[in-house]
């Protein structure tokens, strides 16, 4: 049966401004969004505005995991006009209070999949999950999936969170952030060789509660589905997670400029249903994807299976 699926979404993440040549800019929103409002099941989005900053302060969550001093320098290069951490990260003078915006659209996720028991997807920018404690990178200010996941432990009847990170490249910032925890799992499917250069498979986590998968350059989706049969479906199933976080990033497309992997847009409808075997109930969250028309055509996949796996007619 159809269901409704929540969209966290505003307008203040196209101000994070990192200039008309970057990859990861306001067009990869405008594209999604204008995908997801001329579909034919529109009707069962629900679009909520993240709570704003002056509602619920982030940073006594942010601060659980990011280094003081590292906020501190984030704000003040915000207010002297941005700039850039390395060369691949820029900020804008909004770019700090944007990211602390995307932080609670992330944290609104975890409420409505936890209280709504309805899947919801973050539509948010800056990314996160290279960032790590005292520094952001690779195009990523603020640890969002690893913040949702501990805020999620705060929940009554959460004692288990897992992330799944199907982002083209390793997510370095979200395995540092919660590899010591042993109530959160991090699983990554990634191109190896590549950036960041991290994730081997002999990095296995604290607790063992980290999977790496590396994938070879033109993977396609018949090799993630070896993957998630023979691997991640069985580590997560086995962690028993009560909550599954998706770090969803869409740039193992083929079209994707930034990296060489195979996959076609409509292979996410077939991630999702395995993820769907996890939790009935998911949350994403946008990580990179950087070729307009993959991007959305990926996130209207994964949400039609959500919506209903019939719709999708694809099965794992």
């Amino acid at each position: 049966m159809a269901s409704q699926l929540t969209v966290l979404y505003s307008d203040a993440f196209l101000e994070h401004d990192t200039g008309r040549l970057h990859p990861e800019n306001s067009g990869r929103l405008e594209a999604v969004t204008q995908a997801l409002k001329t579909t034919s099941w529109a009707h069962q989005l629900h679009w909520q505005l993240p709570t704003a900053v002056s509602d619920r302060d982030p940073l006594p969550m942010i601060r659980r995991l990011h280094n003081l001093h590292y906020l501190n320098d984030l704000e003040h290069l915000a207010e002297v006009g941005g700039g850039r951490l390395d060369p691949d990260t820029a900020l804008s003078p909004k770019s700090y209070d944007i990211a602390l915006l995307a932080v609670n659209a992330w944290l609104d996720g975890v409420d409505c999949v936890l209280q709504q028991q309805q899947s919801a997807f973050v539509l948010s920018r800056p990314p996160g999950h290279h960032a790590v404690s005292d520094r952001g990178m690779g195009f990523c200010l603020l640890g969002n999936a690893a913040i949702a996941a501990t805020y999620a432990l705060q929940q009554p009847g959460v004692n288990r969170v897992a992330i799944l990170d199907w982002d083209v490249h390793h997510g370095n910032g979200t395995q540092a952030l919660v590899e010591n925890n042993p109530q959160i799992a991090y699983c990554s499917l990634h191109q190896w060789p590549a950036y960041p250069g991290t994730g081997r498979a002999t990095e296995t986590g604290f607790h063992h509660n980290v999977l790496n998968i590396p994938m070879a350059p033109g993977n396609t989706l018949t090799d993630y589905q070896s993957q998630f049969e023979s691997a991640v479906v069985p580590f997560l199933k086995d962690f028993q997670p009560d909550l599954l976080i998706i770090s969803a990033g869409y740039d193992a497309n083929q079209a994707d400029p930034l990296a060489g992997m195979a996959l076609q847009p409509s292979d996410y409808a077939v991630l999702t249903r395995y993820c769907l075997e996890i939790q009935p109930h998911l949350l994403f969250g946008l990580e990179g994807g950087y070729d307009y028309d993959a991007l959305a055509a990926s996130i209207l996949a994964t949400i039609e299976a959500c919506l209903d796996p019939q719709l999708s007619g694809v099965s794992p």
